[in-house]
């Protein structure tokens, strides 16, 4: 992870700044507010249209916490949900889409198998009581969706996922 130390000098406020990023998750700037001239209006990885608010309550998303005389880390993630509402950012919902599009085509899935694979991914991507089944769930369908719809399907898990999701998923990594 990248250390800022953005002292005194840098900023007059403590809080967080906003951030910018992409419809699908690319993170474009964590200090939009205090480093405006590296903001951008399209994203140069993927060219879709950038954000700093959330577009259902327009809240501005959050960057990185000023702290006075505070070295911290910068985020390396996306957030998933807008801590105003509560409501999924796009590249979230955008996650969530590609992967149950790759378990529809998962051929060696029954229906059955494929809708409790889908509903699991809702509680993955959020910590709920329900993760931990959740997980159990995925780890037990996976090898049955075949090996490349496999690895695209934990490609795009793994950017969507809670953090607790992804300890129970891969605790290794």
């Amino acid at each position: 992870m990248l250390m800022r130390n953005l002292g005194s000098r840098h900023h007059r406020w403590s809080g967080y700044d906003a951030a910018q990023i992409c419809e699908n998750g690319h993170v474009i700037n964590w200090f939009a507010e205090s480093s405006p001239q590296k903001n951008q209006d399209y994203c140069t990885a993927c060219g879709t249209l950038t954000l700093k608010t959330c577009s259902h309550c327009q809240q501005t998303i959050r960057g990185y916490l000023h702290t006075r005389g505070v070295v911290r880390h910068v985020p390396s993630v996306a957030p998933s949900f807008c801590h105003k509402c509560g409501t999924a950012y796009p590249w979230t919902e955008k996650g969530i889409k590609a992967a149950k599009d790759l378990i529809a085509e998962a051929e060696k899935l029954s229906p059955e198998e494929k809708e409790a694979l889908s509903k699991s991914l809702d509680d993955i991507v959020c910590d709920t009581p329900s993760t931990q089944a959740a997980v159990i769930r995925f780890k037990k369908f996976l090898p049955k969706t075949g090996k490349e719809i496999a690895e695209h399907l934990r490609s795009i898990v793994v950017d969507v996922a809670s953090e607790a999701a992804k300890k129970l998923l891969w605790p290794s990594t």
